[in-house]
């Protein structure tokens, strides 16, 4: 059964830099994509970012290339480094995992296997 643990949130300052790992425990099938995704109080869960099987990679516009998704060449870890980070940015952070088509990576309904929340705050 894959389980997924995510790690590395935390409090920083307007500028900032934090890096959400995302650990997957047991074996994920090659075809599955994997993203981040975020919880505002009082709006959807929204994407983030997310990584098809080939390494196409995908991000919401309000990332504005401050952040970057990656896996590790086992692909046993996800990451998502984040700079320039923003008050706005404050959330509560998931990594999640699917067989969900590259076009569609930014859909959490598409994603079947989630990992905890972990909280980034932003202050100003």
């Amino acid at each position: 059964q894959v389980q997924l643990v995510a790690s590395g949130g935390g409090s920083v300052e307007s500028g900032g830099t934090l890096r959400l790992v995302c650990e997957i425990s047991g074996v994920i099938p090659s075809v599955f994509s994997m993203a981040w995704f975020r919880d505002i109080p009082g709006y959807n869960r929204e994407g983030v970012a997310g990584i098809f099987t080939d390494g196409t990679a995908r991000y919401a516009d309000f990332v504005e290339g401050r952040f970057t998704i990656a896996q590790d060449n086992a692909k046993s870890t996800l990451f998502l480094q984040m700079d320039n980070l923003k008050p706005e940015d404050t959330a509560m952070y998931y990594c999640a995992a699917g067989r969900v088509h590259k076009h569609r990576l930014l859909i959490h309904n598409d994603f079947g296997i989630w990992g905890q929340g972990i909280q980034v705050t932003v202050t100003a």
